[in-house]
């Protein structure tokens, strides 16, 4: 399938992949019943996989049953179309159940990391005005029920179980009470479905509305991009509460009719690889951070298993180093395809697609019907930039899993286009063949001696050396240079921080980068400050090195020490 993007219509051809009854557009119904009504309704949709070793697999009908059940448990309390639906719960079968139901009863679905804090949580519920929340007794109790009250939007508080808390209604009784036929509620293509928050560098996180027409998108990525046909067996390791794990977690996989696996425990190593052989994971989606933790390992770890039945690897989140592509050739038999995309896009824009010849450090090129430039911000507007130049990505608008809004922020969604392009906020070049090379995030760009340098590629060259593990570079105000370059690192095992490891690192940098890009300084560190995304937070680095305001930090996963 192709699409012309100079087309009138240039996405005619991707909703074929949809079904779209009567103009009618809704994620859920693309998702799962129009599997059930096309005679799938027996095939594995899910298999979920428990922390204490239990599969449960789901069928397509069982979804399509469950999904039902929960709009009507919805309805039945009063909720109506365009009502908002947030979910706190770690990866169980609720949490999808939950999201196609309020996809199908018209409502708004926001999913939540379990592992927020109260702040964080109220923070979000309060700019999303949440009508709903679903989630569990012990989360309720630990982050919920001291500020419940303030949320005056909230009525019904969901707890999975038997048993709930007072003021809350149990979940499971309701569910079984509730009937599994539902018709769903009819939704236009321009319709709120999705709401994603994405931290700032200071303030609120921004809440990003997606609409029911993404579903296109999602499901032409989701074929095109990373390869899911029906009955592929497929795991995006990401959690929903990031929109990897809702994009390609939950939708684009179900709307391709694929098998995904569902793990409810975090990473461990051997539970990861067992789980690649012992369900024979065709596509696997993962992050960076991930995969460099798997380097960490070694290939030793990955020996005693069998990766047979992988077909297509990919990778996102963050840049992927080139020496975890060329890494994962060597253990797995075939690279890991970097893609890039963002919240604000909805899906993947830019990619190394089956059958690509990748270029290790490369996010690849862009996706059919996407234009991607490179442009430079000038007195006169923006100009578009030539082949090797470093500028902002920047995309055409139109395709369908773009955002529609920031909630309650019209000029901070207004800054986001200019000039007939919408602005990433990321630094990158275009080389003579197509592929895009990631540099950094434009506040990222350390500017040294007259030299503009990008964090990616001083972090690359030092995890190049065996004894690193991650990096993450900053820029230090300097009188002489305007700013110099400092590193932090984690190391592999087996190799000790001291005065001899961090010479030897800055030499390595300067041997492979120059001695204007190579850092003057390497700090090592335990664990470097992360999303729950993956991403190295290098803004928090860079501020707690200045004293600088921390800006929003809720998505912080693990902090340096």
């Amino acid at each position: 399938m192709t699409v012309d993007s100079n087309s009138p219509d240039p996405w005619k051809e991707a909703r074929a992949l949809i079904d779209a009854p009567g103009g009618s557009v809704n994620i859920a119904h693309e998702a799962v019943d129009r599997h059930v009504a096309q005679g799938h309704g027996a095939t594995v949709a899910m298999l979920w996989l428990g922390k204490d070793g239990s599969r449960r697999p789901l069928s397509y009908g069982a979804l399509s049953d469950a999904s039902a059940r929960m709009a009507n448990v919805l309805t039945a309390h009063g909720l109506t179309k365009g009502d908002s639906v947030f979910a706190l719960m770690g990866r169980v079968p609720d949490l999808y159940i939950t999201a196609l139901g309020t996809l199908k009863a018209g409502m708004v679905f926001t999913p939540l990391f379990s592992a927020f804090g109260p702040e964080p949580i109220q923070t979000r519920m309060e700019i999303g005005s949440a009508n709903v929340l679903v989630t569990t007794a012990q989360l309720y109790r630990r982050k919920i029920a001291a500020w419940r009250d303030q949320i005056p939007s909230l009525k019904l508080v969901l707890i999975l179980g038997d048993e709930a808390p007072e003021g809350c209604v149990a979940l499971d009784p309701a569910m079984a009470a509730a009937s599994p036929s539902f018709e769903t509620v009819h939704t236009e293509p321009e319709d709120p479905a999705l709401i994603h928050f994405t931290s700032g560098t200071t303030g609120k996180p921004k809440g990003a509305v997606h609409v029911h027409n993404a579903v296109v998108y999602h499901a032409f990525s989701g074929r095109h991009a990373l390869d899911l046909t029906p009955g592929t067996i497929y795991w995006c390791t990401a959690d929903p509460g990031w929109v990897t794990g809702t994009s390609y977690g939950i939708i684009a996989p179900l709307v391709n009719r694929v098998t995904m696996i569902v793990d409810e425990a975090e990473f461990d190593l051997d539970r990861w690889y067992a789980t690649v052989q012992n369900e024979k994971v065709e596509v696997w989606y993962s992050a960076p951070t991930a995969i460099r933790m798997m380097m960490r390992s070694g290939a030793e770890a990955a020996a005693p298993y069998d990766f047979s039945s992988l077909r297509f690897l990919a990778s996102v989140g963050e840049p992927l180093n080139p020496e975890a592509v060329i890494w994962s050739e060597k253990v797995f038999g075939q690279p890991f395809h970097d893609n890039w995309w963002q919240t604000e896009t909805g899906g993947v824009m830019i990619a190394n697609r089956p059958g690509m010849a990748v270029r290790p450090g490369s996010m690849g090129k862009p996706m059919p019907g996407i234009e991607a430039g490179i442009v430079e911000h000038t007195d006169a507007g923006l100009e578009p930039l030539g082949t090797g130049k470093v500028g902002e990505l920047a995309l055409r608008p139109g395709w369908p899993s773009m955002m529609r809004a920031y909630l309650h922020e019209q000029a901070r969604y207004d800054k986001c286009f200019a000039d007939g392009w919408y602005l990433s906020g990321d630094l990158a070049m275009r080389d003579a063949d197509g592929y895009f090379w990631f540099v950094g995030r434009a506040d990222d760009l350390i500017k040294t001696s007259g030299h503009l340098i990008g964090p990616f590629e001083v972090e690359s060259a030092l995890i190049e050396h065996p004894a690193v593990a991650e990096a993450g570079v900053i820029g230090i105000p300097d009188e002489t240079a305007g700013e110099v370059v400092k590193a932090y690192v984690t190391l592999n095992p087996g190799y000790q921080p001291d005065a001899t490891l961090e010479k030897e690192l800055r030499g390595h940098a300067r041997k492979k980068l120059g001695p204007a890009v190579a850092p003057r300084e390497v700090i090592f560190r335990t664990t470097l400050p992360k999303t729950r995304s993956g991403k190295i937070m290098r803004r928090l680095l860079k501020a707690r090195e200045l004293g600088l305001p921390e800006g929003d930090i809720s998505t912080l996963e693990t902090d340096e020490s």
